[in-house]
């Protein structure tokens, strides 16, 4: 593991890593934000969304005060592997570099470096328990967009590993979405049974569950009716064990301006439950 930078922020530390991912087959990169007494702290996972790096929430996302005064540590992963030879579309920002969907490909070529589910769910939790002094029994989870959505289907596969989970402006049916869909079939095939694993309305559906989930929408989000509709989750959740909230903010629209508007809620709702 290589130390790329470290800035002191509201009494914390903001550090950027590298390291040389096995699942993925690539130098892979992420964030940890360590508040002022980090020893021992609860870990906060956050998955950005397509086209974004861990770089976009750490640079825009305005998380670093709240975090620092409820001593959580933040933890922010790439979005995809990068490199000269991880395959890759580079006129096609809704596949490949920046838009892995938390998913592991098995289709050749992707099946090799597009293995984000177990980077994020195994790999990188493992990484932090060996070199950092946090509390891996207290983990939660949220995301947007693209991470909203690999959030929201890391927890309902795995309730045990996280305390709490939500989601900003989350893309909740990626097998019926127009920009996820097309991605779902390169990376793991036409057999839209494989795809139910990493769809959160299919996992809801096929008895999967988790406690609580928190999600925050803009109704003038541009994507809200062609990829996010947040109302099929709602819809699933009904009659399950899952307590769902769904926030619907008037004027928001998808961009950090958002997130970051509403990040402090969050931080506290999972601090409460973390």
């Amino acid at each position: 593991m290589k130390k790329i930078s470290e800035s002191y922020s509201f009494g914390g530390k903001q550090y950027i890593y590298s390291h040389k991912s096995l699942v993925n087959n690539c130098e892979m990169t992420f964030s940890v934000f360590m508040p002022p007494n980090y020893k021992n702290a609860p870990v906060l996972w956050y998955l950005s969304g397509l086209t974004c790096s861990h770089l976009n929430v750490l640079e825009k996302g305005e998380y670093r005060r709240k975090a620092a005064e409820l001593g959580i540590v933040i933890i922010c992963p790439d979005t995809s592997p990068r490199g000269e030879d991880v395959p890759d579309e580079k006129d096609n920002w809704q596949f490949g570099s920046g838009a892995g969907f938390y998913l592991d490909a098995t289709e050749i070529p992707y099946s090799k470096n597009y293995n984000m589910y177990s980077y994020v769910t195994i790999e990188l939790p493992k990484l932090i328990e060996a070199n950092f002094d946090f509390d891996m029994s207290r983990q939660s989870i949220f995301g947007h967009s693209m991470g909203g959505h690999g959030a929201l289907i890391m927890a309902l596969r795995n309730p045990k590993k996280y305390k709490s989970c939500s989601a900003f402006a989350p893309i909740v049916e990626p097998s019926s979405a127009g920009w996820s869909s097309e991605a779902f079939k390169k990376y793991i095939g036409l057999n839209k049974e494989n795809w139910s694993m990493y769809d959160s309305v299919a996992l809801v559906k096929n008895g999967h569950t988790f406690p609580e989930i928190l999600i925050d929408q803009g109704e003038a989000d541009s994507f809200l009716d062609e990829g996010l509709r947040p109302w099929l989750l709602t819809e699933a959740c009904k009659n399950t064990s899952i307590n769902l909230e769904l926030r619907m903010q008037p004027n928001y629209d998808h961009s950090y301006f958002f997130i970051s508007t509403f990040m402090n809620d969050h931080l506290m709702w999972h601090n409460d439950r973390i």
